[in-house]
């Protein structure tokens, strides 16, 4: 149910973040991942899921569109994006083992950004990859492979700013739900292919364009 008031709306993700649980998650168990994007047209939203198996290989894409009713605001992404989101996955015809999300995991004010929020309802592993910072602060790495720590308050970590590609800005990676810190770090790097994204949110992404030019 869409929350009427920003507060009702903060209520929600403080209720659903007591549900967020971190463990550690096997890279080596996993055969199945999501990719995961949302762009828009007008005021529909376009929802991609994308599924790869760890030879980077797409076994397959499923979109949804519906029309968008909660306004853009930063740190309640998922009031926006989660509906079409959801869809998306209800189509699948395979789980997957776990959903990379172009967007914040814990990095977020109360730990309950796209990738945490949508793990939570879809018990589903989930790391972020966002391409800023929204919440917390990080010394800008400077080598390519190198990650900096992401602290929020109290000097706890919530993730890595991790720098992908040479000349590109690095990528902010935090676990949703069901992964931890270094798993996180460990599964996207190991789904790097020469792109600044890991390959499943980046064909994600790329399908999006595709769907929207068609």
């Amino acid at each position: 149910m869409e929350p009427k008031t920003l507060e009702e709306a903060e209520q929600i993700q403080k209720e659903l973040a007591k549900r967020l649980a971190l463990c550690p998650l096997d890279f080596s168990q996993i055969s199945l991942i999501a990719g995961v994007d949302v762009s828009y047209i007008d005021d529909q939203a376009l929802g991609i899921v994308v599924l790869i198996n760890k030879e980077l290989e797409i076994v397959e894409v499923v979109s949804e569109r519906m029309k968008v009713t909660f306004p853009y605001i930063p740190g309640f992404l998922a009031f926006r994006e989660a509906p079409v989101i959801i869809k998306c996955f209800e189509k699948l015809k395979n789980r997957p083992d776990v959903a990379l999300f172009d967007g914040q995991g814990i990095a977020h004010p109360r730990k309950l950004g796209i990738a945490s929020h949508v793990g939570i309802l879809l018990d589903l592993p989930t790391i972020g990859i966002a391409k800023s910072v929204l919440y917390g602060k990080c010394q800008k790495p400077s080598t390519v492979g190198q990650a900096t720590l992401l602290k929020g308050q109290d000097e706890e970590v919530l993730g890595y700013c991790y720098l992908s590609k040479k000349n590109t800005k690095p990528i902010i990676i935090s676990p949703g739900y069901k992964t931890d810190l270094d798993s996180s770090l460990h599964i996207v790097k190991s789904l790097l292919n020469g792109f600044k994204l890991p390959e499943p949110v980046r064909l994600a992404h790329l399908y999006s364009q595709k769907f929207k030019g068609s």
